[in-house]
């Protein structure tokens, strides 16, 4: 089984944030810009929340606040469930689904060292079966 490390290792290891007062509209068109659906919400070196486009829609859409008036601060997700880089695909997997979470920070102590996503753990054991299916064939047929 597939580590976070690495998946890690292939994906990348870059970090698009935000800061606490900037406004959620500024972190809307930063994750547009990425191609992303959440942003870590980093103050200096230190991880204090996420913001995801779930957040967007129920927090701001929903109660009719203002993205161009709204800090991220008021709206983000905190305190975040991080994953160690050691944990197991599975591990994550069974980690957002208890807590109906999309994205994990990596953290390495109180380092962020990476982001996974729900979409880079269900490639990585789709990869996995592939493997497994494609032994398994050769095997009977062998």
């Amino acid at each position: 089984m597939h580590s976070i490390s690495d998946i890690l290792r292939r994906k990348g290891t870059e970090i698009w944030s935000a800061a606490p007062d900037e406004t959620v509209l500024d972190a809307i068109r930063r994750m547009a810009e990425h191609g992303v659906g959440a942003l870590l919400v980093m103050q200096d070196d230190r991880l204090v929340g996420l913001i995801s486009e779930r957040d967007y829609s129920r927090k701001v859409i929903l109660k009719g606040l203002r993205s161009r008036d709204t800090a991220v601060e008021s709206v983000m997700s905190a305190p975040v469930l991080t994953i160690p880089p050691d944990a197991t695909v599975r591990e994550g997997l069974a980690m957002m689904t208890d807590k109906f979470v999309r994205h994990l920070p990596v953290t390495d102590g109180s380092r962020v060292i990476g982001v996974v996503s729900i979409g880079d753990l269900v490639k990585a054991v789709i990869e996995e079966q592939a493997t497994v299916i494609e032994h398994l064939e050769r095997y009977i047929t062998g």
